[in-house]
């Protein structure tokens, strides 16, 4: 089963939430795939999310994705989503020995809680790493007045 992160630890459960006081990013998969529904490349490319420890209304979600070049990787978002995908230039054929590195496009998607936008995303050696942050919302406190009826 799937554990939700917390900054406290972790429980089971059968999708995965990260938790800060409230939702932060949903991580299952698109639909809600579980294990048996998933397809053959659904954990590629692999990823970890971190809470940053400098500043405790931002995360960073951080994706392997060696051999992609800047301008073959995108990401956005829309509704509430955000997306990344690759998609690898068309090499030149080439006479392999053999050929262990897949060259293959991917999508990833998580739905982000409300609020929450991206910060900025940076590409360094291989890792994709996107910064997330939800400001920081002041409570705010209105005092409604009573009237007397009648």
């Amino acid at each position: 089963m799937a554990r939700p992160l917390t900054k406290k630890g972790f429980r089971s459960m059968s999708r995965m939430t990260l938790l800060d006081d409230s939702l932060w990013l949903n991580l299952t998969g698109p639909h809600g795939m579980s294990g048996a529904g998933k397809a053959p490349d659904a954990g590629y490319p692999p990823y970890n999310v971190e809470l940053l420890p400098e500043e405790p209304q931002a995360l960073r979600l951080t994706l392997a994705v060696a051999g992609f070049a800047p301008d073959e990787l995108e990401v956005s978002t829309e509704d509430g989503a955000l997306s990344i995908r690759g998609k690898q230039r068309e090499e030149q054929s080439r006479d392999y020995l053999h050929h262990g590195i897949a060259a293959r496009q991917f999508k990833r998607s998580f739905q982000l809680a409300s609020g929450v936008e991206v910060r900025k995303a940076e590409l360094e050696n291989g890792l994709l790493a996107i910064e997330l942050v939800r400001p920081h919302k002041d409570k705010r406190v209105m005092k409604i007045g009573i009237s007397a009826a009648g």
